[in-house]
């Protein structure tokens, strides 16, 4: 489990990281360019879009380094529920534009988070 655990954990930090550090540094409208999974930050203001990634990338390292620096490991669980309740307003926001198809990868993210919090709790 514990194996199982770590795998989904360093899965999500890796597309988080990753993910988040594209909202911070690339500009609105060329994540919106980046095709149709990046419509969404029409919906949003520039800020809000820098801060949804900001969100992102410090919940990626809430994953991960409390447990391996052994301090305040209860962290892990609270970034990956942070997480899951990030992914539930962004299906809420891909139901809305009825972007249907990346509504199952939004459910897929969350729920892997929600597995995380879950092991860790």
């Amino acid at each position: 489990m514990n194996t199982a655990l770590w795998t989904v954990t360093a899965l999500l930090a890796a597309a988080y990281l990753l993910g988040g550090a594209f909202k911070v540094l690339v500009p609105k409208e060329r994540i919106a360019a980046a095709g149709r999974s990046g419509r969404w930050v029409e919906d949003f203001g520039a800020g809000a879009v820098r801060a949804i990634g900001a969100l992102e990338v410090l919940a990626a390292l809430g994953l991960v380094l409390p447990a391996l620096v052994h301090v305040a490991p209860v962290l892990v669980p609270l970034a990956a529920l942070g997480l899951a309740l990030l992914m539930a307003g962004a299906a809420a926001v891909r139901l809305r534009r009825r972007e249907y198809p990346l509504v199952a990868v939004d459910a897929l993210y969350l729920l892997l988070a929600a597995f995380v919090a879950w092991g860790r709790f």
